[in-house]
């Protein structure tokens, strides 16, 4: 009887055991299944993000077609080739991508083949503008003989779409079956496990509880895993938001580190300039310096802002980068300080670069005063330029770079170097090294941005300890140097002034500003008409028999300053215009650059500036804007 009871109690226990085991091999398979599913999940989302990216590729060659042969600007050939490049590419990617399904690696074959057959129609039709034959070219896009095969295209993009849809529907209902049968399959292992403890009670009370013990661990443990996931994920977002605050703050702390200097410099000399000028006009004169100066300052930080979201509009002229290093040779050196030995190495010969001439002095700038901190005991600062060609092999290492003829400016230190890590993120935005409050971290975006913008490269060389080169490629320009001509006027300068008692129209939806303008130019001797907005300004300039110059914002509500130039050009065409902006808007800056014929006057300016720009347009010369 005791035999026959210790059996029992065994197989009980036995049983319950094997019941547990059968439950802890069930949840893993069926998680291994749901790990699956998630990773043909992952390859579905990957799958839809590349075919949407094919389409935006697909698109931008379209774009570029139509740029060239209907709009006529060589500009879109560029855009054509990379856009082309890019969706051969992307047909590379989702060919590799989907090879393990039949079906879309059917679909993704024919979809290269389509998209082959339908940009060589338009390789045909910018063969055809090469030679001459535009206007067969352009009456090749409006028969329209291609746009089967753009249609499609388009379908086997539907069809895949629908297909990746569908597939990631049966994933998630298998998951959803899945995790319902992982439930139907503890519950009755549980019940189970449950009924042998019952029935084992009064003969195996120790083994009815320890499989009672297990069964809670594998929910418990069921439990945590998924406590765990979301913790990880809550964790995640946490992570992620706080380094965004900190991005922002690290912005925010520089920028209000450098704006509240500047005004303590201008408010503080201001106050100091009234409280003297009836007692010492000479220590007044030197406040009121210190706070232009202050001003100007707070003035580059607003372009480096700009410089950095690639707004700043370029006013680009072919010229000499070894000429305008040797220029800006003093310069750089009273920057640096005599603590670090500074040269400049000028290539001669160096090819024409077509740049914005203040844009790259200030990139320059940049580069030496980031290259100085570097080197706090001092060392040695190298400026150099050369000529260079970056063959297709470095092109396809550096996907940004087009092959072709380059000018490289390069600066380069003795100083502590970078490690890989900061390296690898010295132009990203908001990214500094320095301390909270000591810089905003836009320096080095601000010159990323300039050279991007000017169709260039930028590349670091640098190991910790061992210094650092920082070289920009900027295209070579086929013209001829741009004769050096500057519309900056010093403050020793005798300000150009009116002739023969020309009239000028001043319009700005800013009060203070227009009638500091108004004043500045009276003080230059014109006669100075004003108004607040486009419509007041053409009721004057209609009962005004003689305007010389419309100086104008240009934005403003109501009618834009360009909306108003061209309602003047119609009403008035001898009238020249001259725009003055702290943001200049799409109405007259074109992929980053200054619309031709369009001469601006970039807020703030010093009457200088006003004076000498005026004057030049009055004249009408032809002057850098």
């Amino acid at each position: 009887m005791a035999r026959k009871r210790f059996d029992v109690g065994r197989v009980a226990l036995l049983s319950g055991l094997a019941l547990i085991f059968a439950a802890i091999a069930g949840t893993f398979v069926l998680f291994r299944s749901e790990q699956r599913a998630d990773v043909s999940v992952v390859q579905t989302l990957q799958v839809q993000e590349r075919l949407n990216s094919l389409i935006t590729r697909a698109q931008e060659t379209l774009l570029g077609e139509s740029g060239y042969l209907l709009a006529g600007d060589p500009r879109f050939v560029a855009r054509y080739v990379d856009a082309r490049e890019g969706l051969y590419g992307e047909l590379a990617a989702l060919t590799s991508e989907v090879q393990a399904d039949p079906v879309q690696s059917r679909a993704a074959a024919q979809l290269d083949r389509c998209w082959r057959s339908r940009l060589a129609y338009t390789d045909a039709r910018f063969a055809m503008a090469r030679s001459g034959r535009v206007d067969e070219a352009r009456r090749s896009i409006r028969l329209v003989l291609d746009r089967p095969i753009t249609d499609r295209c388009r379908a086997i993009v539907v069809g895949m779409k629908a297909e990746e849809a569908r597939r990631f529907e049966r994933q998630r209902n298998m998951a959803d079956r899945q995790a319902t049968l992982l439930s139907v399959w503890l519950l009755v292992c549980a019940a189970a496990v449950m009924a042998f403890a019952l029935r084992s009670t009064f003969r195996a009370l120790s083994t009815a509880r320890n499989a009672s013990v297990a069964r809670d661990q594998l929910l418990n443990a069921n439990t945590r895993l998924h406590e765990e996931a979301a913790s990880r994920e809550v964790a995640e977002a946490q992570l992620r938001q706080m380094q965004k605050m900190e991005s922002i703050g690290q912005l925010t702390g520089g920028i209000a580190h450098d704006f509240n200097n500047m005004l303590a410099i201008v408010i503080g000399s201001l106050d100091l300039a009234r409280r003297r000028l009836d007692q010492d006009v000479k220590r007044a004169q030197e406040h009121i310096d210190s706070a232009m100066s202050g001003a100007q300052r707070a003035a580059q930080l607003t372009s480096q802002l700009l410089a950095f979201g690639r707004r700043q509009p370029l006013a680009p002229s072919a010229l000499d980068a070894s000429q305008l290093i040797r220029r800006l040779s003093e310069l750089l050196r009273r920057t640096i300080g005599g603590k670090v030995d500074f040269q400049v190495d000028p290539a001669i010969g160096l090819w024409p670069i077509f740049a914005d001439v203040g844009q790259l002095e200030s990139a320059l700038v940049n580069l030496c005063v980031n290259a100085r901190d570097a080197m706090v005991e001092g060392g040695k600062l190298v400026v150099s330029t050369a000529n260079v060609k970056l063959d297709r092999d470095y092109a396809v290492t550096h996907p940004d770079v087009m092959p072709g003829d380059y000018v490289r400016i390069t600066v380069q230190d003795s100083g502590a170097g970078m490690p890989a890590e900061v390296r690898d993120r010295a132009f990203e935005p908001f990214f500094t090294t320095k301390a909270m409050g000591k810089g905003t971290g836009l320096g080095l975006s601000q010159v990323y941005g300039f050279v991007k913008q000017s169709g260039g490269h930028v590349a670091i060389e640098s190991e910790a300890g061992r210094g650092t080169a920082v070289h920009l490629y900027l295209p070579r320009h086929k013209g001829k140097v741009a004769e050096s001509e500057s519309w900056q006027t010093g403050p020793e300068t005798r300000l150009p002034g009116a002739r023969d008692s020309e009239i000028i129209l001043v319009v700005d939806d800013e009060d203070k500003v227009r009638q500091l303008a108004v004043d500045a130019l009276r003080e230059l001797g014109y006669i100075v008409l004003h108004a607040p907005g486009g419509e007041a300004a053409l009721a004057m300039i209609e009962g005004q028999p003689r305007v010389d110059l419309l100086l104008t914002d240009v934005l403003m509500p109501g009618m834009s300053g360009s909306q108003l130039a061209e309602r003047v050009e119609a009403l008035r065409p001898e009238i020249r215009l001259l725009y003055m902006s702290g943001y200049p808007s799409d109405g007259i800056v074109s992929d980053g650059m200054l619309t031709d014929g369009v001469a601006l006057l970039p807020k703030p300016f010093t009457i200088a500036q006003l004076a000498a720009r005026v004057r030049q347009i009055l004249d009408e010369k032809t002057v850098p804007a």
